[in-house]
């Protein structure tokens, strides 16, 4: 049986410029799940700081509305550290709303993960709590979830 090569791994096809350590926060809303990966940005730093980019675009891009743009950078507004950090996130699924709040969500637990001080903050903000409220299922033979047919009694 011939053996084949193993991949490259993952921290060698990463662009010399991102491939130092990061922090990883998974967040989900409704049906969306974001992987948030958030770089610390020293004084010499080559990008941009408070540069964030979902699914290869920028998040003023993605984000077009401005409440949507807001909720992505309430984590960092809260600890007054807008311009400290840059990051990547890969999302799916859900709407556009519940995207933004799911990298909200993954943005704070990778926050946690760089300084546990953080934590006092933003859980009193809400951020850090997943919001359970999902869609309810269709039934069988209802129109809805629970609306059923129309009754007549004749």
């Amino acid at each position: 049986m011939p053996q084949t090569t193993k991949s490259k791994s993952k921290k060698e096809e990463l662009p010399k410029e991102i491939s130092k350590d990061y922090f990883e926060g998974i967040g989900r809303r409704k049906r969306a799940v974001a992987r948030v990966r958030v770089f610390t940005c020293g004084p010499n730093e080559s990008i941009e700081a408070g540069n964030f980019s979902i699914n290869n675009k920028n998040y003023k891009e993605y984000f077009p509305t401005l409440s949507l743009q807001r909720t992505v950078e309430d984590p960092f507004t809260k600890l007054k550290s807008l311009n400290r950090f840059t990051g990547t996130v890969k999302i799916y699924g859900g709407g556009i709303n519940a995207q933004a709040e799911a990298v909200r969500h993954g943005t704070s637990r990778a926050l946690i993960l760089f300084d546990i001080n953080f934590r006092k903050k933003l859980k009193k903000s809400g951020f850090l709590r997943r919001d359970p409220r999902e869609v309810e299922r269709k039934k069988f033979g209802l129109k809805k979830a629970r609306r059923a047919p129309q009754w007549s009694k004749r």
